[in-house]
């Protein structure tokens, strides 16, 4: 199949990189990262979520970060995570956001654990928030966990990942990032999810957000690609996990997506060096080396 000449992507280091750091970041470090990563180009940043603080508390400062980045740069998206009323409320009031993500799983399992609350009563949950968004003139976002396998319930059935996903579609959602929360999916999975979704949902409303834990998301983002997926789920150097999902490890490493991309002569918009300086920049502050293998390496000459 013909490979898209362009993607675009979704910078989630900020928010779901973070999310999961044991060592807390300070709200002036995670601002200059954003800034940074808009330098190399990101178009549009999850920088944060406007959950309570005990559940997240790496992302406690969400108010604090967007007083401190203020509006974002022209042609620039902000977004953040809200998973009800009130955390819509909190995101309106700061002023920068300008797409909101609401989540709910493809397991119930997982939906409770990281919810407290059944996928259906977390869907029922979303319309409120989605007419506020609509109302306020923000974008919406759907998210769907573990829809390539979950830690409690082990293989999840693409069916119920399409029941989900059409739910989002059916209350307004722009897009659906669709997710291998604990990077259990090869290649074979993407493509079993993928030949239930496309059929019911415009390939251009699919976003996948892909988990590296067993080396497969560059693998399972190429199979993405093969199918004319053009939105991805990225996090700088890797950065990321799941504080829900038991061993989930980091996301689909911007910079292995993006070097990859490069050699296939597709578009992102996004300057390599500037992203590993980027890079460079939260990994003083989270204390420990960062996951992407195209970070590590020297650069080519």
């Amino acid at each position: 199949m013909t490979l898209p000449a362009r993607i675009h992507m979704t910078e989630v280091g900020p928010r779901d990189g973070l999310q999961n750091e044991g060592r807390p970041v300070s709200t002036e470090a995670k601002a200059a990262f954003v800034r940074a990563l808009v330098e190399a180009g990101h178009t549009e940043l999850e920088i944060t979520s406007f959950v309570r603080p005990d559940r997240v508390p790496q992302l406690a400062d969400a108010a604090e970060l967007c007083a401190l980045l203020g509006p974002p740069p022209e042609g620039v998206l902000y977004t953040a995570l809200v998973p009800n009323v009130r955390g819509l409320e909190r995101a309106l009031e700061v002023g920068t956001i300008g797409k909101v993500g609401v989540f709910t799983a493809a397991s119930e399992s997982f939906n409770r654990h990281n919810v407290n609350a059944s996928i259906q009563k977390s869907i029922e949950r979303f319309v409120p928030v989605i007419e506020g968004a609509r109302e306020a003139g923000l974008a919406v976002r759907g998210y769907v966990s573990t829809a390539m396998g979950c830690p409690y319930e082990g293989p999840v059935n693409p069916q119920k990942v399409l029941e989900v996903a059409r739910d989002l579609h059916q209350l307004g959602c722009d897009d659906i990032s669709i997710g291998d929360t604990i990077g259990a999916a090869t290649p074979a999975d993407v493509i079993r999810v993928l030949d239930v979704l496309l059929p019911e949902i415009p390939v251009e409303r699919i976003a996948l957000h892909l988990h590296d834990t067993r080396g497969q998301a560059l693998a399972n983002a190429l199979e993405g690609l093969r199918r004319g997926v053009v939105s991805y789920d990225v996090s700088a150097g890797g950065l990321g996990g799941c504080p829900f999902a038991p061993g989930a490890s980091g996301n689909l490493a911007t910079e292995d997506f993006v070097f990859m991309l490069d050699g296939l002569g597709i578009e992102t918009g996004i300057d390599l060096e500037r992203l590993r300086e980027a890079s460079a920049l939260i990994e003083a502050d989270v204390g420990h080396a960062l996951a992407s293998r195209v970070y590590r390496a020297p650069p080519l000459a």
